[in-house]
């Protein structure tokens, strides 16, 4: 007699990874009168995000939840995102012109598919070009 039931439960199990690892978010971040877009799996954060595609988000710290340069607003979709712990808001009490979308881009995690929109922050902007000399700042004549 053949039995099939912990093959397909395993199958079944390897379906659903695979499932959920295709599950991807649309991402666009805006800067500077520019627009990046990108697609990216859920599960990761938008700091991520903005590397794949060169949008020009600062990490001084490197996305390790240390600092607030990579702080940006969520214009769109903030539902998709994980919610702001209340480490992330007590880096963002620190952080210059927080707003009610504020969050920190290496600690937004996408959870849901679908689209979402972050506009980069000054002090993200002003990170960013401060890291990285070799890239010109468009806003420096």
């Amino acid at each position: 007699m053949h039995t099939t039931g912990g093959g397909q439960g395993r199958r079944r199990a390897r379906d659903r990874a695979r499932i959920e690892e295709e599950r991807t978010a649309k991402v666009r971040l805006l800067a500077l009168g520019r627009t990046w877009e990108t697609e990216v799996p859920v599960g990761s954060t938008l700091l991520p995000a903005a590397k794949s595609v060169g949008a020009p988000e600062g990490d001084v710290c490197g996305g390790v939840y240390a600092c607030s340069t990579c702080h940006v607003y969520v214009t769109k979709g903030r539902e998709l995102l994980s919610e702001a712990e209340e480490d992330e808001e007590d880096i963002l009490d620190k952080a210059f012109d927080v707003r009610a979308s504020s969050r920190l881009g290496c600690q937004a995690r996408i959870q849901k598919d679908g689209d979402i929109e972050a506009e980069i922050s000054r002090e993200s902007l002003d990170a960013f070009y401060h890291e990285h000399p070799d890239v010109k700042d468009p806003r420096k004549a």
